[in-house]
């Protein structure tokens, strides 16, 4: 099966939905150790700018990441967390198995969008049946045990726009103001 042709884009304010799991959808992500290290593999790029995360879940066999890279397409995003987790568990846990499923499913958030993507990951492990509430999964945003980056500009809320030219220009337009 070929695999789709992607062409590659590069914009600082373009936030994706990704999906990836893991080869054969075996259940690594359920031992701690190797879901921790996946966080720590995500917050490193982070902290090298390569992107900003919005929200995030890894779930036993896989994960979902809404993020926004930086300079750099959003295959080279995954490929610098996929291969570099895959080089780490090699490296500090002494695991040589193939890791991930080839590819992933990425989808660019159009405006309006944003919020649901983000319920959609915190809600994950609660309709896998894991837990209760959101709050109560150590691996994945929804926890508040990771810092998030706010959305991009794009995505916020339009501030009402004043409903005349007049208001517009002395700034004393109301929000319930009648035309």
């Amino acid at each position: 099966m070929s695999k789709p042709m992607r062409l590659p884009s590069v914009s600082d304010d373009q936030t994706y939905f990704i999906t990836s799991g893991t080869d054969g959808r075996e259940r690594y992500f359920a031992y701690s150790k190797y879901a921790e290290l996946f966080i720590d593999t995500l917050y490193h790029y982070r902290k090298e700018l390569k992107f900003r995360i919005h929200g995030f879940v890894v779930m036993p066999e896989h994960f979902h990441l809404l993020i926004t890279p930086q300079g750099i397409t959003i295959e080279r995003a995954l490929q610098l967390v996929k291969g570099g987790y895959s080089f780490r568990v090699k490296k500090e846990l002494r695991r040589n198995f193939d890791i991930w499923q080839r590819g992933f499913t990425d989808r660019r958030v159009r405006v309006g969008e944003f919020d649901g993507f983000r319920i959609y990951i915190d809600e994950n492990p609660v309709k896998a049946g894991l837990v209760k509430r959101s709050e109560e999964y150590a691996f994945g945003s929804a926890s508040g045990r990771f810092e998030l980056d706010p959305p991009p500009a794009a995505y916020l809320p339009q501030r009402l726009k004043p409903r005349t030219k007049e208001a517009a220009l002395d700034g004393t337009a109301k929000a319930d103001a009648l035309p």
